[in-house]
């Protein structure tokens, strides 16, 4: 039978308060996690930001977007994992639409293809005066 293999995003919110560099710990802890029960597709660590609402007293964060794939049983053990870990302040894992990650993948590709077009065009005038001379 085929592997079951889905497409999931979690972003998280760590606690800040014990300093920034034990906030990286916990997301390389967690980002470790998930690369040894899926694949990682995309990491972006947006940093230390300033939260929409207090959390526990604290009005600071370190803000993480996963992007990964894992079998379907993988994402309610990292929740269960996220939830007893006190650095980990706020949590939540999405499953996301093959099609639509698809679609952003085909776009980001073209719009790469466009920059290095643009590119192009802006150095070919130049090596063409270069030439002239």
């Amino acid at each position: 039978m085929e592997k079951v293999i889905n497409i999931y995003e979690t972003l998280f919110i760590v606690d800040v308060t014990a300093g920034e560099e034990a906030a990286k710990a916990s997301v390389e802890k967690f980002a470790s996690l998930i690369a040894a029960n899926g694949e990682i597709v995309e990491k972006a660590e947006w940093g230390k930001r300033r939260l929409a609402y207090e959390i526990d007293d604290m009005n600071e964060g370190y803000y993480v977007v996963i992007t990964f794939k894992s079998a379907p049983d993988f994402p309610a053990e990292l929740d269960r994992l996220f939830n007893i870990d006190e650095t980990i302040m706020r949590s939540t894992i999405l499953k996301l639409d093959h099609k639509a990650l698809e679609k952003a993948a085909k776009a980001k590709a073209a719009a790469e293809a466009a920059a290095a077009a643009a590119a192009e065009e802006a150095a070919a005038p130049a090596a063409e005066e270069a030439t002239a001379e």
